[in-house]
Order: structure tokens, then sequence, then C-alpha cells
């Protein structure tokens, strides 16, 4: 009862750490634009939003207790270049600036249409503050008192919406294989994949302090809580695209917040901006304060201690609250090309390490593999950006999925299998 009872807590606290501005504000914006193609949609989503950030997870707890372990498993200096990055993205630099934007927007602007995005932000920011500033404490606060709040105000709003629609999914124009590219690439800007090798660390190190010390104990808990938490996001994120297929809405231009007060207002009526505000502030929170918390932990790890833990928090809870009046589409619409840059970088270290690191010890396949994976995301960049002309874009194209934004897929692996080859070639080599 008591194991029970400790991965329900810690499934809560991870699937509220992954669900937070992004998780809430994409999947109805999505769903408005895939027209009838709702079922691959979800399916491509939850690829990139919730198997994956899951494999993350696993990778973590196949490796070690920390994102480190996982990185030390291709090369140290990698590890601590590509964690920093990461970090970066899911801390002060997007995420959380994200997640205070989204509380002000959604959660306050609609009933305080006077109210002030910079005092919202700062009083955002001292309670994020209050409650990172103690580690140990953030699984238990998110896991057992701010989650199921969230997942009760959700769940009677997708349940509602689901059995009595405000309106039927319409043709968009858009193709099914345009649908699951839409829904997959969408789904970087959760961030989950790079929050998960952090947030493993995390959960691990809340099993242990549970009692959980053995690694075979340990291991059960997390995959567990992992389940869990990854169930909790199928149903909200699924029941979210529907919503926003089934909108009725036809004005493109809106933006994802005002979206999401529409479609809460058509369900809920005049009670529908209420309970959006409280989901929204409920998520946001929770997200926040776990991901300033790992920054903290990361970079005071890093640096061996000599930049504390405290004064970390709090200069990523500056950092942020100064991003955080931006406004939510001007962050979404930054975060894109890092994100596109960074994504399939972590994505080929998450799913190689998880699918062959029990047989292939040596690092050379994963560096090559990585190394294909960096290229063609710096290739891509460049094309967002807009560097590259039509001709350069005519020979991209050929590499297989590169039109699609899923480019690195073919070579990575490619990569890896040649490195591989030429790595067993070599010592069979030396034992001749």
């Amino acid at each position: 009862m008591r194991k029970i009872r400790d991965i329900l807590t810690i499934g809560f606290a991870l699937f509220a750490m992954f669900f937070g501005a992004g998780n809430l504000l994409l999947p109805p914006y999505i769903g408005l634009q895939i027209g009838d193609h709702i079922w691959v949609t979800i399916f491509a989503f939850g690829i990139s939003g919730i198997l994956l950030p899951f494999t993350g997870v696993l990778a973590v707890t196949n490796s070690g207790e920390n994102f480190n372990d996982l990185g030390h498993r291709v090369n140290k200096k990698l590890a601590a270049i590509l964690g920093t990055v990461i970090m970066v993205c899911i801390g002060p630099l997007i995420a959380i600036p994200r997640t205070a934007a989204t509380t002000f927007e959604v959660g306050i602007l609609p009933s305080f249409p006077q109210s002030s995005s910079i005092w919202a932000s700062v009083i955002f920011f001292i309670v994020v503050w209050c409650f990172s500033i103690v580690p140990s404490k953030v699984v238990d606060l998110v896991g057992n008192i701010l989650t199921p709040f969230l997942l009760i105000i959700l769940s009677v709003l997708i349940v509602k919406g689901i059995i009595d629609p405000v309106s039927t999914s319409t043709e968009q124009g858009i193709t099914a294989v345009q649908s699951f590219t839409l829904g997959f690439t969408e789904g970087y800007q959760t961030l989950d994949v790079l929050a998960s090798v952090i947030f493993a660390g995390i959960i691990i190190s809340a099993a242990k302090a549970k009692g959980y010390k053995s690694i075979n104990d340990k291991n059960k808990v997390v995959i567990a809580s992992g389940v869990l938490a990854a169930a909790c996001l199928l149903f909200i994120y699924g029941g979210l695209i529907y919503l926003g297929a089934t909108s009725g809405v036809t004005d493109n231009s809106l933006t994802r917040s005002e979206l999401l007060l529409l479609i809460s207002r058509s369900i809920f009526g005049d009670n529908g901006t209420l309970a959006i505000s409280i989901s929204i502030a409920l998520a946001c929170l929770t997200t926040a304060i776990a991901l300033t918390s790992a920054v903290g932990t990361f970079f005071s790890e890093l640096t061996n201690g000599r930049l504390g833990y405290k004064f970390l928090v709090t200069v990523s809870c500056l950092i942020s609250g100064i991003l955080a009046v931006i406004g939510v589409d001007d962050i979404i619409r930054f975060a894109y090309p890092p994100l596109a840059f960074v994504y399939p970088i972590v994505i080929t270290l998450v799913l190689y390490i998880v699918v062959f690191g029990r047989w292939i010890k040596s690092k050379e396949p994963y560096i090559a593999a990585i190394s294909a994976s960096t290229i063609i995301a710096v290739l891509n960049l460049l094309k967002i950006l807009g560097f590259l002309g039509d001709s350069q874009l005519l020979i991209l194209n050929k590499i297989p999925l590169f039109k699609y934004d899923l480019g690195w897929v073919m070579p990575s692996l490619l990569f890896f299998i040649l490195a591989l080859f030429f790595r067993r070639k070599n010592d069979m080599q030396h034992v001749k």
C-alpha cells in the first residue's frame, strides 16, 4: 500500500512537472489546424510529447541517477555542454518565463483586464522562489497537493467537451501526413524531452528519499511513476486536441491563450474563465517550481558548489521574471529555432542509449549518431532562419524526411551503424 501511495505521489509530481504552459496551450491550437485528422495528430503529438520524454526518464534510470550519468555514457564534455544548453532552454530563457506569461494572459488578464504584467511576474516568481528554495519538498508538494486539483479541473473540462462537443471537426485542407508532422514538431514546444533527462534526476532522488535504495526497487518505482504520468498526459493531450478540433472556431488568427479561453467558456459558460484560470495557475506554478529547482541543482553541481543552489534559484527567478513580460506567443516564436536545433540531438542521445545501451557499450557509435543529428540540426536551423535558397533546399530535401523537419532520423542511424561496424572491425584486427 505504501509503495502504491509513493508511486501515485511521484507519478503525479512528474506529470505536473511536464504539464506546464505550453502543454496546456499547444494541443487546442494544434486541434484547430488539423481538421478531421484527430487521431493521427494525437498519435504524433504523443510520440514527441509523451513517449520520447518517458524514454528520456528510462535513459537516465538505466544510466545512473542524473543527466550527467547519461551524458557520460557518451562523453563527459558533451554532457556538460549539452546539459547547459538544455537547462538554459528549459530554464530562464524559454520555459520558465513562458509559465509566468501564460499565467498572466490566461489566468489573470481575462478577469482583471487592467492588471500589470510586470507586477504579475513579480508576484509569480516570489511564489516560485519560496517553494523552490527547499528542493527536498518539491516532489511531495507538487504530487500530493497541486496536481490532483489540476487533473480534476482538466478532466471535467475534457469529459464535458467530449460528451457534448461545441461543434464537429471540419476539413482544414491539410493531409494526414502534414497533420502528423504538425503534431510531432509541435511536441518540441512542450520542451518535455529536454526536461525529462533533468526531471529524471529529481524523481530518482525522491524515490531514494522514500526508502527505495536498491537499483531494482528504485527503477521499479521510477518506471511505474513514469507510466502513470504518461497515461495522464495522453488523456489530457488527446482531450485538448479533440476540443480544439471540435471548437467550431474558424478564426485562425486567435492567439493560443484566446483559443483556450474561448473553448473553456463554450463548455463551462461564465465559469469557464475561472476554471481555466485555476488550471493555468496550477500547471504553470508546478512546472516553474520544478524547473527552477532543476536549474539550481544542475548548475550548482556543474560548478562543484562554487555557485550555491539558493543563489542560482534567485538568479533564475530574476531573469525569468524579466523575460516573462514579452508575452506567450512571442516567447513561443522565439523558442522554435533553438528547440528545432537541440531537440534532434537530445532525442538521438536518449533513443540510442535506451534501445542499444544494454548491448553496445562503446562510445564511438553514439558519438557518430549524435554528430549526424547535429549536422542535420544545423542545416534545419539554417532553413528555419531563411538562410538557404531554393536550390539548396532542393538538394537537402533529398535527405529522407528533411522537408518534414525529421531529416536527422536516417543519417543518425546510418552513422551509428557505420561507426559500430568500423569499431568491431578494429576490435577483430586487434584480436588477430
